[in-house]
């Protein structure tokens, strides 16, 4: 298994907790996380699994704190979670597949991808038309953003998200709500998958998970507070030139 350097760990759990408390405010915090493992020197299959076990300690404890609010109902949603299940297996194994070289060339697009869709959400339009639920449309969204998340997995909550309004006409709130559950899913089943691989480095993984949880209710704490558009700007311009840092390292 790879190792790292207890100077290059204590940044990597810094990233985490600074990727939880701002997820808390603004959301894209998992964005950060990818990049920072890569810059690390983390192999790109070691990263991806890492990034999931850390992940998955953040949207357990969010999916939790919306099924206690009762924002969604976790059984009106059972297909989605079949479906993301299998296309979080299948995006897993296609990752795996894939050379490590073209991994190292391919997430950081995705990531500035992500950033800029972000960055450039708020000019979209918000009134969507009011769809009924139906079983293709679930199997369809589950499979593709589950394959999605497996297979990288930066922005898989905003596309939820996005996606949940468009498809459901719900509200911002409840479309989160589900949303976590979906990440959870995606999440737990991806890493089941990465660790029956190889590809995950246990004691990161777990210490980032703590440090995101912690980033995570700090942020809570000031979100009310918090210049929210500031912050998601800066944030997003910061993963961009991560990013950009990776593309120049591995493309030119």
């Amino acid at each position: 298994m790879f190792e790292l350097e207890v100077s290059i760990a204590l940044i990597l759990v810094a990233v985490a907790f600074v990727s939880g408390f701002v997820d808390a405010i603004a959301g894209g915090g998992g964005s950060l996380t990818i990049p920072a493992l890569l810059m690390a020197g983390v192999p790109p299959h070691v990263a991806l699994g890492t990034n999931k076990l850390a992940g998955s300690f953040g949207s357990l404890t969010a999916c939790i704190t919306y099924i206690r609010r009762g924002l969604f109902n976790p059984w009106e949603w059972k297909i989605h979670v079949v479906f993301t299940a299998i296309g979080a297996v299948v995006g897993t194994l296609l990752a795996h597949w894939i050379s490590p070289e073209w991994l190292n060339r391919i997430l950081p697009l995705l990531v500035i991808i992500v950033a800029l869709f972000s960055l450039f959400q708020r000019y979209w339009p918000t009134h969507f038309q009011t769809h009924h639920q139906h079983k293709g449309t679930a199997a369809v969204q589950g499979f593709v953003l589950g394959g999605y998340d497996g297979v990288a997995g930066p922005g898989t909550g905003a596309f939820w998200t996005l996606t949940n309004r468009m498809f459901y006409g719900m509200d911002l709130l409840h479309a989160i709500g589900a949303t976590k559950l979906m990440n959870f899913t995606s999440n737990v089943i991806s890493l089941v998958t990465f660790l029956w691989l190889g590809h995950v480095h246990l004691l990161m993984g777990t210490l980032m998970g703590i440090f995101i949880m912690t980033g995570a209710y700090v942020g809570a704490l000031v979100a009310i507070k918090a210049p929210t558009k500031w912050i998601s700007l800066g944030f997003n311009l910061i993963v961009i030139a991560i990013a950009a840092r990776l593309i120049y390292q591995y493309w030119l």
